[in-house]
């Protein structure tokens, strides 16, 4: 079984279907010693596939050709990379986002946004003022053991995780719950009627035209996972709390194709429109911790019970299961934990995959489940439930054993040819075309991403 057949089994897709893709490999791509190339192009190939097959539902016609090429994949895997704004590169990790040496090993930290590195800093009682953080940050970690920085800093609501290698995680409670669970999970939550799809037309063919896609997620794979969906044609809104304001190169990089509005759920205006939105929404996609947007009743079931039928995506770092599933994380983290960073570096001094893979990967899934999700309930009915994991994600990619090896690639690998330019409110942007290509569909994104939170809280 490849990787391809896996994932496309994993969200219950048709086996048949996977004959539909061709591939193009390609040398120098995504090099590591894990399966990174062969993850990379099944998680994209499958979601082409989903919307392929959606496109075929709404047309009524043939199901188109899926193409993935190793050079898209790559390029978009490293789109974070290839940003320019303004010709400018941008900073992609915070000066305290980074491996440190402690007492018996190594932890890595993550403090990108300030409230993180607020927490960071307060959990280890970094002293002010006595010359620079890194250095200072340095000593105190370096008198510390990992798994106690680890607990310390995660109590205080920061980042920080301890070096793991693979068989330690296999023992660890939450890495034998992840094992226990499958890539994607796949819920029917009630026996709410079809909702029927308008038959699709035009050029290019735009598989989720139409649907309303209420985007609650931050960073790297929930972005990754609408941004598809709007290439596809869904009218996504990214949802972001007024408190927590965005890094600028992110969300232009990651928030192509969307508008982008600010709702404070507490405050009872904004709440009001929340549910109004909510009320006209197909999909409902949230990327925080576990039981995070509960009291907003955005729980699963509060969301079928207010909006029979719709398609809830739920993606966390350690799943909603386990010691860890209340805690937050992120691909970078991820890997450490794993035990990943200690296959693509050592113990003596630990690597990184050669791209944030698990989170590009998961997203691309992410929103293959959505896809897939969208045509099960057009034939089944149902209020639709999927949800996945980075650290899930990382569990398949660590697992090479049930998957037949890359093949060779039979071309050479430069990003030019997927790279674009287009003006914006944000300046000139470079960019990473979207992987995601099957015949008759999209070339590009509809628009280009807009100042974060200008957009109003409506649907266009």
């Amino acid at each position: 079984m490849t990787r391809t057949d896996f994932a496309w089994a994993a969200l219950g897709g048709n086996p048949a279907l996977v004959s539909r893709i061709s591939a193009v490999a390609r040398e120098g791509v995504l090099p590591a010693r894990l399966p990174v190339r062969g993850t990379a192009r099944a998680c994209v190939a499958v979601c082409a596939l989903a919307g392929a097959e959606l496109t075929a539902g709404r047309t009524g016609g043939k199901m188109p050709e899926v193409r993935v090429d190793d050079g898209a994949v790559a390029t978009a895997f490293h789109s974070e990379r290839h940003l320019r704004v303004d010709g400018r590169e941008p900073v992609n990790f915070a000066p305290l986002s980074r491996f440190w040496r402690t007492a018996d090993g190594w932890v890595r930290t993550h403090a990108n946004y300030p409230h993180h590195q607020k927490r960071l800093l307060g959990a280890l009682g970094v002293p002010q003022g006595r010359g620079s953080l890194t250095e200072v940050v340095a000593e105190v970690l370096a008198e510390r053991p990992a798994t106690e920085v680890e607990e310390t800093v995660y109590a205080a609501g920061g980042l920080a995780i301890a070096l793991r290698s693979p068989g330690r995680w296999a023992a660890h409670p939450q890495g034998r719950a992840i094992a226990a669970h499958p890539l994607v999970t796949r819920e029917r939550l009630d026996t709410a009627p079809v909702r029927p799809l308008a038959p699709l037309a035009g050029d290019p063919l735009l598989p989720a035209a139409g649907m309303r896609v209420l985007d609650l997620t931050r960073v790297i794979a929930g972005p990754v996972a609408t941004r598809a969906l709007a290439l596809l044609g869904a009218d996504v809104l990214r949802i972001d709390s007024p408190r927590l304001p965005e890094i600028d190169d992110q969300h232009a990089d990651l928030d192509f194709g969307k508008r982008s509005a600010t709702l404070d759920l507490s405050a009872r205006g904004d709440r009001s429109a929340f549910e109004g939105l909510l009320a006209e929404a197909d999909v409902v996609v949230t990327g925080y911790r576990p039981g995070a947007l509960d009291r907003f009743g955005l729980s699963p079931g509060a969301l079928a019970e207010r909006r029979p039928g719709l398609v809830v995506a739920q993606l966390s770092a350690w799943g909603d299961y386990g010691p860890w599933s209340g805690r937050r994380g992120f691909d970078s983290l991820v890997q450490v934990a794993t035990g990943i960073a200690e296959i693509e570096g050592s113990a003596e001094r630990p690597g990184a995959l050669p791209a944030q893979a698990l989170d590009h990967g998961t997203g691309y899934l992410l929103a293959a489940a959505v896809l897939r999700s969208l045509t099960e309930q057009a034939r089944e009915g149902g209020t639709r439930l999927v949800r996945l994991a980075l650290a899930r994600t990382a569990a398949w990619l660590m697992d090479g054993s049930a998957h037949r090896d890359e093949e060779p690639a039979d071309a050479s690998y430069e990003p030019g040819p997927w790279l674009a330019e287009t003006d914006s409110d944000l300046g000139r942007l470079r960019y990473a075309r979207s992987p995601v290509s099957f015949a008759g569909g999209p070339f590009d994104w509809a628009r280009p991403p807009g100042r974060w939170g200008t957009d109003p809280a409506r649907w266009a």
